[in-house]
């Protein structure tokens, strides 16, 4: 058995993978009830630490290796990803704005304390999908194979799990949207871990991104967001709706652009 495990060694450190992954998420789903879904939302995530610390224990390697050892330098990188995923959020909404004609307007009423405790319930919830999409399994892939195949597979496969809603696939209009977006979204998360050396920094975006979906600029102005949108838009035709995904994700793709060229636009500056 031992020399069956040595010869076939990345098989079956991804079925080991596969396996404590699964076994985390399902004592998370029997932990995770009640009152302690309700004020301590982070067993998931905690899990997926301990899982991910594991696989690299036995690999001899530490949580260094995907920047998870709470360094000054590191923690720093949450922050910045919040502000960055925020402001390019607000950035892509402006930009659908202007090609759509709606307006942003500044709640009448804001309930801060709301927005805050958001970011005490998002946080574990994209904590959990950087620990299964852009930690152990994607590092590896990237190892036994290149950046780009790791990419494609890890940009499908997160995809997927948006997708495969029945509340997106009872919209077409929703499908192609999530097929364009979230291909996006990894591709500029797995650039920040890539270049940051850290998943603090995709984690931070991931937060920063989803936290303005839903209280910096939102539809309705029910005091959940800081800015709402009156007149949201509608389409009648799919040439629009298309364009208008592209001039969003647009916004994205050049933030990832950013992140992956800092090192030489920081350059070019200096001159």
């Amino acid at each position: 058995m031992k020399s069956l495990i040595n010869k076939y060694a990345t098989v079956f450190k991804y079925l080991l993978a596969l396996l404590v992954f699964g076994l985390a998420l399902a004592i998370s789903t029997i932990l995770s009830n009640g009152i302690i879904k309700q004020y301590f939302p982070y067993i998931s995530c905690l899990l997926l630490f301990l899982a991910t610390w594991f696989l690299y224990k036995k690999e001899n390697k530490s949580l260094e290796d995907i920047g998870l050892n709470f360094s000054v330098k590191n923690i720093s990188f949450l922050p910045l990803g919040v502000l960055i995923g925020a402001i390019a959020l607000l950035g892509a909404k402006y930009l659908r704005a202007l090609y759509t004609g709606e307006t942003i307007e500044l709640a009448t009423s804001i309930n801060y304390t709301t927005l805050l405790y958001a970011f005490y319930f998002i946080l574990p919830q994209v904590a959990t999908e950087e620990f299964l999409f852009r930690g152990y399994l994607f590092k590896k892939t990237i190892e036994v194979s290149n950046v780009v195949v790791a990419n494609v597979v890890f940009s499908i496969l997160f995809m997927l799990i948006h997708v495969l809603d029945d509340s997106v696939l009872s919209s077409r209009g929703a499908i192609i949207m999530l097929i364009i977006a979230i291909p996006v979204g990894h591709l500029l998360f797995a650039t920040a871990l890539l270049k940051s050396k850290t998943l603090f920094f995709p984690i931070g975006l991931h937060l920063g991104n989803n936290w303005a979906t839903r209280h910096l600029i939102t539809n309705g102005n029910s005091g959940d967001s800081i800015f709402y949108i009156p007149n949201g838009a509608t389409f009648d035709a799919w040439i629009p709706f298309i364009l208008t995904i592209v001039l969003f994700n647009g916004v994205f793709l050049l933030v990832t652009f950013i992140i992956w060229k800092w090192d030489k636009i920081m350059a070019l500056i200096k001159r």
